[in-house]
């Protein structure tokens, strides 16, 4: 099963949700792929503590040689890299990716990683693509590589009004490429039972019908420490309440 994880408004947990259900993923004995097509780079840094320095193994080599006509292309798994968490591997972003995203657009190459994802299909259980906070290049060709899409929503008015372009969008590709693509879910972040806002705006979302995933992921602290110590929550504190909701939401995904 391949998932993208796509938002276009920044700062609202996608990296955070992909990583931690990648190293869930893993740890139940999944083999697992995470790949970061952000050329911020945050799942990079994440999953290794640092960001990927070569190039050559990395999501911008794998997409500059789609950009050149050889007898022998390089397989996307040459460019794939082991974590320190066993069972996930990576995909790493790099910056140079936003280098190549205006050549890799008017060259036509979004069906790219779709391809490349469906060959090295058997050798993977679980795949998550993070995005960019943007419906660029990169963007569209995960959606159209996925077949899930969790829609992050960090419980305020901004997200929700851009949640419906969103859906729209992600109709959009399944309509025209990609007609395996469906909405997995909404993951509501930061959630803060207590207030009454984000509990007004979840219920909104229940209310009209659309696929809001169980259960809710609260604010914490500690996945800022999970954060710095690149030790997603599993591997941090697997006791801690927010790690239990990733792996609770993690089964609802599965289930």
């Amino acid at each position: 099963m391949r998932y993208v994880v796509f938002n276009q408004k920044g700062g609202v947990g996608k990296s955070t949700i992909t990583c931690n259900l990648a190293a869930i993923s893993a740890a139940r004995g999944l083999r697992t792929l995470v790949v970061d097509l952000d050329p911020q780079g945050n799942s990079t840094q994440y999953l290794m503590g640092r960001e990927q320095e070569d190039a050559s193994q990395s999501a911008a080599a794998f997409f500059e040689q789609t950009l050149k006509f050889t007898a022998k292309p390089q397989d996307v798994l040459d460019h794939i890299i082991d974590t320190p968490w066993e069972g996930l591997s990576l995909l790493p972003s790099h910056p140079t990716l936003d280098e190549l995203h205006a050549k890799l657009e008017s060259r036509y190459k979004i069906y790219k990683l779709r391809d490349a994802l469906s060959e090295i299909s058997a050798s993977y259980d679980r795949i998550y693509v993070d995005t960019p906070p943007a419906l660029n290049f990169y963007t569209r060709s995960a959606l159209i590589a996925c077949e899930g899409c969790l829609i992050p929503f960090d419980c305020d008015d901004f997200s929700r009004r851009a949640l419906y372009t969103l859906m729209d969008n992600v109709q959009e590709i399944q309509a025209d490429h990609n007609e395996d693509l469906r909405v997995a879910g909404i993951v509501v972040n930061q959630f803060q039972p207590r207030a009454s806002l984000p509990q007004k705006l979840v219920q909104e979302l229940i209310d009209e019908g659309l696929p809001v995933l169980q259960p809710y992921l609260s604010a914490s602290v500690k996945i800022k420490e999970s954060h710095q110590q690149a030790r997603p929550m599993i591997h941090l504190d697997a006791r801690h309440k927010l790690t239990l909701e990733l792996q609770a939401l993690h089964d609802a995904l599965t289930a």
